[in-house]
Parts: structure tokens; sequence; C-alpha cells
């Protein structure tokens, strides 16, 4: 028996589990039963929040598919909520180990219970060969990539996670099913790709879809909002040290790319359920 809590970011919603008092001996194989919707509880993938040596906690995440990820924005949000509600923590600015570095978490308390997390998610990654991406040159901004037939338009931008971010009219009217997986297996992305397909508003407003490598289209990825966001600026649609709502199938996202070059994260965290899993 395994005791778990169902948390959401805005619709991306993830199993976690305290590994304070919890052991997970095969974390892989665990998303992919839990991620199952039929078979399993239903999530995006799984999340295990355990002791760290360098931050206040440590956050490990997988992938529906059972590959484990650097970083999700969404999660660790949740992460944060669940840390100072369920006790494992007093503070109200908490930090946390990721697999792309330590992130600093900022937590909004009414009535003892968190509502909003603010997350420094660090600097955004441009250059091609860091995010990963199969381009030399300093940065890749509105590159285009043909699609079954169609170019699109691509700039590619890391946190922590490689994003492709296209800019493009009618996203809700785009089958992601078809075209997200080629994609995120094009020979262009070593490591697979996350892709947003973004709708311009204005200056301060965006409309997102994402389609995540591993899982599929999800409702919300906060690490994908991010990445819009710089490579909004980059593209000039955007400006920086402006604040940019993100609206996402889920829910909204605050997102600030700062003149240094970090990104600011800024939106709710929803606990779902606590249960016992029997696996």
């Amino acid at each position: 028996m395994i005791n778990f809590s169902k948390m959401h970011g805005i619709g991306n919603d993830y199993i976690y589990i305290n590994c304070f008092k919890e052991k997970i001996d095969d974390p892989n194989k665990l998303s992919e039963f839990v991620s199952d919707v039929h078979f399993g509880i239903g999530a995006d993938g799984l999340v295990l929040i355990m002791p760290s040596e360098i931050a206040d906690f440590k956050m490990r995440i997988f992938n529906a598919d059972g590959s484990e990820a650097k970083m999700c924005g969404n999660a660790s949000r949740c992460v944060g909520k669940y840390v100072y509600d369920k006790g494992l923590t007093d503070k109200t600015s908490v930090t946390l180990e990721t697999l792309s570095g330590i992130k600093i978490l900022d937590l909004d308390v009414k009535d003892g219970k968190v509502e909003y997390v603010t997350v420094d998610m660090g600097k955004a990654i441009i250059p091609p060969r860091e995010i990963p991406i199969n381009a030399d040159g300093d940065s890749f901004v509105n590159v285009p990539l043909e699609i079954l037939g169609k170019t699109y338009n691509v700039t590619g931008v890391s946190m922590g996670n490689p994003h492709a971010v296209v800019f493009t009219d009618g996203i809700y009217e785009l089958n992601l099913e078809e075209i997200g997986p080629k994609f995120e297996f094009n020979s262009l992305f070593p490591d697979r790709i996350n892709t947003e397909f973004i709708e311009v508003v204005n200056e301060n407003t965006l409309n997102m879809r994402v389609w995540e490598r591993g899982s599929g289209e999800t409702w919300a990825c906060g690490t994908g909002a991010c990445a819009s966001v710089v490579a909004a600026v980059l593209n000039g649609y955007c400006k920086k040290d402006s604040e940019v709502l993100v609206h996402l199938r889920g829910g909204d996202l605050r997102i600030t790319y700062k003149s240094d070059g970090t990104v600011i994260k800024k939106g709710p965290a929803t606990m779902v359920c606590d249960g016992v899993l029997y696996y």
C-alpha cells in the first residue's frame, strides 16, 4: 500500500508521494501505472517529494510514459502547497531541488492553506545546442519547420527542459494528437521536445495549448508557459520586465521574463484528494 495525494496546477495533474514516509523502488513503472485513467488513478505523471542535502526539499517527476522529466512548473507549485499544507514546513519561502537546479517557491497563504505559489524558474536557456536542438548559432528564433506538409515557425527555449514554441492563429482547431508527436520525435530535437502553440492576444496576453513529451496534450505546462513568454519577447510580441497573462486550457499563469534573463511564474495549486494505492 502506498499513500498518495492527487493535485493539479491549473489542470496539469500528478500523483504526489511523500518519500519521507514511503519507499518507491521503481518510480518509472509506478508512474505508468498511476497515470492510466482506466487501470490506475489517472494523471499526467508521478511526483516524488524527497529529502534533499542542498535544499529544503527535492522533487523527482515522471511522465505518463515512465520517462523522468527534469522540471515541471505546475508540479513545483503543488509541491510548495503540499509541504506547507501537510505540515512538512512552516516556511513561506521554500527551496526545491530539481534536475534543472534549485528553485525558490514563495507561498501565498490564506487561512492556513497555500493558494498561490510564485516560482523563480531561473534563467531561460537560448543557445540551441544547450536546449538541445540540432542547430548552430546563438539562438533558434522563428525558424521554419515542415510538419505533415505544413510549415511552422519554431522558437527554441529551455527552462530546464526543452520547448519548441510556435506562434499561430486558430490554436484550438489544431489536431494536436496528429501533429504533436511529429514535433516531439522530430530529428531536430535529440531529447524530444515539448511544443507550445501560441496565439498572441496582445503584448500582455497569450493563449496557449501544449503537447508535452511523454504525456501528450496536457491542460497546462508551467515551464511551457515560461518558455512561451520568453519566445514572445524574442519575437517582439511581448516585453521584458512586463507581466504576461497566459491562458492555458486549465487556467491562467502570470509570467515575467526579467532583464537579467530569469523567469518568474505565479499561479494556483490545488489539492484534489488523498488516498491509498494498492500496488
